[in-house]
């Protein structure tokens, strides 16, 4: 193993950024026009998913049965919500600002990698870039749109990981969500989750904060190292 990290991996929606919630307010709203009320539960279980299989959580909370003419009648208009609250609002999650800023100080590559199509994730990403004109916040963004699988499937790690030219086990993915974590750590990275919406449950290789306000590199590299001495053998 290098003595340094190779790659920082972050994910997107509930990471970096508070759009977790925009995600939140289109679901309840379309399940108000079809009719019903989308319970707690079913919207953290949509939380890291794909808007497909938010569709099937929420048509099941509903108890509704709608063939996929309709499903992606739903799921445009679900997107449609949610990039109309995009332009207007996209802020930072504490601490991830900072991070971002001291990863590109000291020249450690990084990527965004989220399941958000690109269409949706590219007015977040313009207004990430706003607040680093000097240098751009990440090397490299996958979207979900762009890979074969999508979380908590390993692809969308390993591809960025390959596009950087490192390996993913020497790399820290950054997560917020269960399927996300689940993709890091199948990935063969070390994970630092930060739930936002869901709960995450305590594995091998994951490193659980709170936030991200005080983790900086130093710290990264702790939870690769922290995962290193889990993985070591007796």
């Amino acid at each position: 193993m290098p003595d340094h990290i190779a790659a920082v991996l972050f994910d997107m929606d509930g990471t970096l950024v508070e759009t977790e919630q925009h995600w939140g307010t289109a679901l309840f709203a379309l399940a108000r026009r079809l009719g019903g009320e989308l319970s707690a539960a079913a919207r953290e279980a949509t939380v890291g998913t794909t808007v497909r299989a938010s569709m099937g959580v929420l048509y099941a909370d509903l108890g509704l049965d709608r063939g996929e003419e309709e499903l992606q009648a739903d799921a445009g208009w679900v997107m449609d919500t949610v990039a109309e609250l995009l332009a207007a609002d996209v802020p930072w999650r504490p601490g991830a600002r900072e991070l971002i800023a001291e990863l590109r100080a000291a020249a450690v590559p990084t990527a965004l990698v989220t399941t958000t199509p690109r269409r949706l994730a590219d007015l977040v990403i313009a207004q990430l870039e706003r607040a680093f004109p000097d240098v751009p916040p990440f090397d490299l963004t996958v979207c979900g749109d762009e890979v074969p699988a999508r979380k908590p499937d390993p692809a969308p790690y390993l591809q960025a990981a390959a596009a950087l030219g490192v390996d993913p086990a020497d790399c820290v993915v950054v997560e917020d969500s269960a399927a996300g974590v689940a993709a890091g750590l199948a990935a063969g990275a070390a994970v630092l989750g930060v739930p936002s919406l869901q709960p995450l449950t305590p594995a091998p290789g994951l490193v659980l904060r709170d936030t991200l306000a005080g983790v900086g590199l130093d710290g990264l590299a702790g939870v690769l190292a922290g995962r290193d001495a889990v993985d070591a053998p007796a």
